[in-house]
């Protein structure tokens, strides 16, 4: 009874044994299998998001601050102390070189004028009688019936009215010039600002008063504007490249109703300056429509020059560590490769690289977690290859 006893002891325990055993054994394969299965996952081919690189011509621009300027503004003041006669001028007209702007009266101007030309005729007529008398003393020297010295007299005095009446000539043109000062002409086209007399003023001559009247040229015009001393070089170097053609500018004007006018460098100051570390340009517009104004706070962009046949990619594919960029591409086995890139240039979202093809497959999505020569499966990107085109000009031309 005893050894029965004790054998289904033993016989219980080996089955416990047993059981635990083939338990433990299924949670080892359970393990193994997800493991497997993991690895299996992870040998697949990851999904990413590919950008086809493309080429196109990139203009490279650069934008500044500035202030429009007319290119010239007159203070029109009187030259003669007069009454204002007529005013012809309105505060705003829009003037032509040579329009008459005030009419001063000039009775005085005129009766000085009378008066030289009325002795001008004087002296012309004492001449005329002068050149008689030295010509019959020439004749009577001639028949011995007077001696030289009178005829040496009457040359002196001819000579010397002559010389009197250069004298009233110039009296009559300094008359004329007086009289002249009674009427002010516009000497360019421009716009008139604020007229400062009316009819029946007193105007003194060579006053530091108000002017008469300021008359700004706005057509064509003037932008002055800053760059940073960083830009100078390239500034300068694309003023030396633009011999056959002026150095292009363009202003932007928000809400304007036709394109941002275009116009040319006319100047880059002789030094730069030390406080600000800036440099100072100009430019000047045709202002025909009048859509730039004297005083106007502007946007400026130069085209500096265009990077002709440029590779251009997304800057969020762009890879960065440290001073090393690079990208990564889908071969044609489908594998990732990591290649270096420089940027020459960015504009907007977009940026032109060298160390790549037009065509090539740039990962832009998912290369966070992808590895050199590991397999990829290419899907659609945010960008799209079909639109970059269009995408990367219109960022270059707002850059």
């Amino acid at each position: 009874m005893h050894r029965k006893l004790s054998l289904a002891l033993t016989f219980a325990a080996l089955l416990v044994l047993g059981g635990g055993g083939w338990w433990i054994w299924q949670q080892q394969q359970a393990r193994t299998a997800g493991k497997d299965g993991t690895a299996t996952a992870k040998a697949g081919p990851q999904a990413v998001g590919i950008f086809i690189a493309v080429q196109q011509d990139v203009p490279v621009t650069i934008e500044a601050s500035g202030t429009v300027a007319a290119l010239n503004l007159l203070d029109i003041r009187a030259q003669t102390t007069s009454l204002v006669k007529e005013v012809l001028i309105k505060d705003g007209q829009t003037v032509r070189k040579g329009d008459l702007l005030f009419r001063f009266d000039d009775r005085a101007a005129r009766a000085e004028l009378d008066k030289a030309r009325a002795q001008m005729a004087r002296d012309r007529s004492s001449l005329a009688d002068l050149q008689r008398q030295h010509q019959r003393a020439v004749d009577l020297r001639a028949q011995n019936f007077v001696a030289q010295s009178a005829v040496d007299t009457a040359l002196s005095n001819l000579e010397a009215q002559r010389s009197l009446l250069q004298l009233d000539e110039a009296a009559v043109q300094a008359a004329q010039v007086a009289l002249s000062y009674n009427e002010i002409r516009s000497p360019m086209a421009g716009r008139a600002g604020n007229v400062n007399v009316v009819a029946g003023s007193l105007v003194q001559a060579n006053s530091s008063a108000l002017p008469l009247v300021s008359i700004a040229q706005i057509n064509p015009i003037a932008v002055g504007f800053t760059l940073p001393e960083t830009q100078l070089s390239a500034l300068l170097q694309a003023t030396r490249l633009a011999k056959a053609e002026p150095l292009m500018a363009q202003v932007l004007i928000p809400g304007a109703p036709t394109a941002a006018p275009q116009g040319r460098i006319t100047f880059v100051d002789n030094l730069v300056d030390a406080a600000s570390g800036t440099i100072k340009a100009k430019a000047e517009f045709d202002n025909a429509q009048q859509l730039l104004w004297p005083g106007q706070y502007m946007r400026v962009r130069l085209q500096l020059r265009v990077i002709k046949d440029a590779t251009v990619i997304p800057v969020a594919a762009i890879i960065q560590r440290g001073n090393e960029r690079s990208v990564f591409v889908v071969d044609a086995n489908k594998l990732a490769q990591q290649l270096p890139v420089q940027i020459r240039h960015a504009f907007g979202e977009m940026a032109v690289v060298d160390g790549l093809k037009p065509g090539d497959k740039v990962v832009l999505d998912g290369k966070q977690n992808l590895r050199p020569g590991a397999a990829v499966k290419e899907q659609a990107a945010a960008v799209n290859p079909a639109a970059a085109a269009k995408r990367a000009a219109s960022a270059a031309s707002s850059s």
